[in-house]
């Protein structure tokens, strides 16, 4: 049986590589330099093979402080060596045991991403957005916005997406109207940062929020709408939603920790990230809470601007009696009925002043039809 040989020999101290002359004696394995000196000696019950490539033994000391290695290739003597060590040893038991940690580290580095993702990352959501400068809410918003107006602007008649944008008398009476409308409701709400509300050309019964107060009223909604108050009382319920950052927060939930890096880092070029908020904003309800609260938002915003704080409800009992899909403003909610008699419970009398005149709403009626 081979007892002697040649290996590579490393002391755990520097990166060295040391050819070394090795040799097996009665109870030990002995490591010795070129000249003679002995650079190791370890008993073979302290051996515990390590991790190897294939053709390669690669031995160290079982619990060691420093971690000196050999590494012998010579097959004879590697066989020779391994059967003086330990049996439990020889069977690799070592290598096992790290290859049974790494799969249960890597396990419970998936379970604490899958609960950060299902627990972490909305409380994270939920604590951060209120505490957000308004400032950087407001480029999340603008950053937010390009992808919006991508979405919604399907149109192919060259009309403009914006309404209101032209400069003939109308279009500008128009704008001063809906100017006027959102002024009332802005300067009522106390808000921590300015609106920025547009009419844009959708057909659907709908008004959505995005981060940073920037609010979207279709179209749809002013063909529909009966009252100047029925359009302000969904302009209060999405300024109730601006108020509570409920927009932040659903696309900081759903776009994850890489959003919220880029929140900290004041860096949205990251386009996934911003496209996949855009998506939330069009396609995710809030819950029913977050709606409440903003129906109550909504109600106390039309008392204090002096508007009818029930004309909500009453718009939103002609929409649900429509076939079609429900508007934004509806979705996950309660039903229309429910809604509304919620509404009346929450609404105290109104001062009841015209929030625009007669000829200022018929303007603002038009303003998709003008430019």
């Amino acid at each position: 049986m081979t007892t002697t040989g040649t290996g590579i020999f490393y002391d755990g101290l520097t990166s060295d590589r040391h050819e070394v002359a090795v040799e097996l004696g009665g109870d030990a394995v002995r490591v010795s330099a070129p000249g003679g000196a002995t650079l190791a000696q370890w008993r073979f019950t302290d051996i515990a093979p390590l991790t190897t490539p294939a053709g390669v033994l690669r031995i160290g000391l079982a619990n060691a402080k420093v971690a000196a290695r050999l590494e012998i290739h010579d097959q004879a003597l590697a066989a020779a060596l391994l059967g003086r060590t330990k049996p439990a040893d020889r069977t690799g038991l070592t290598d096992d045991r790290t290859r049974v940690k790494v799969v249960a580290y890597s396990l419970a580095a998936i379970a604490t991403l899958i609960g950060g993702a299902i627990w972490g990352v909305p409380l994270l959501a939920d604590r951060i957005a209120p505490h957000l400068p308004a400032a950087l809410e407001m480029r999340l918003g603008a950053a937010i916005d390009m992808e919006v107006r991508q979405a919604l602007d399907t149109s192919t008649d060259g009309k403009p997406f914006e309404c209101g944008t032209g400069d003939t008398a109308r279009a500008v009476a128009a704008r001063a109207a809906f100017a006027r409308l959102i002024g009332a409701l802005e300067d009522a709400a106390g808000l921590p940062l300015p609106l920025r509300a547009v009419v844009v050309r959708r057909a659907d019964v709908n008004a959505i929020t995005l981060p940073g107060g920037r609010i979207y009223v279709f179209d749809g909604l002013l063909t529909k709408a009966e009252s100047v108050d029925e359009v302000a009382g969904v302009l209060g319920h999405e300024i109730g939603h601006v108020a509570h950052r409920d927009g932040t927060k659903s696309v900081l939930e759903t776009a994850g920790l890489s959003l919220m890096f880029g929140m900290l880092l004041g860096d949205f070029t990251g386009g996934g990230a911003v496209t996949i908020a855009a998506r939330t904003v069009l396609q995710t309800a809030y819950s029913r809470t977050a709606e409440a609260a903003a129906d109550d938002f909504g109600a106390n915003l039309m008392y204090k601007a002096g508007g009818d704080p029930h004309a909500v409800g009453t718009i939103l009992l002609r929409i649900s009696g429509k076939p079609g899909a429900a508007p934004h403003f509806l979705l996950d909610h309660p039903q229309a009925q429910e809604r509304a008699d919620a509404v009346n419970r929450i609404a105290r009398p109104s001062p009841m002043k015209a929030l625009l005149t007669s000829p200022e709403w018929d303007a603002l009626k038009s303003i998709c039809t003008e430019g």
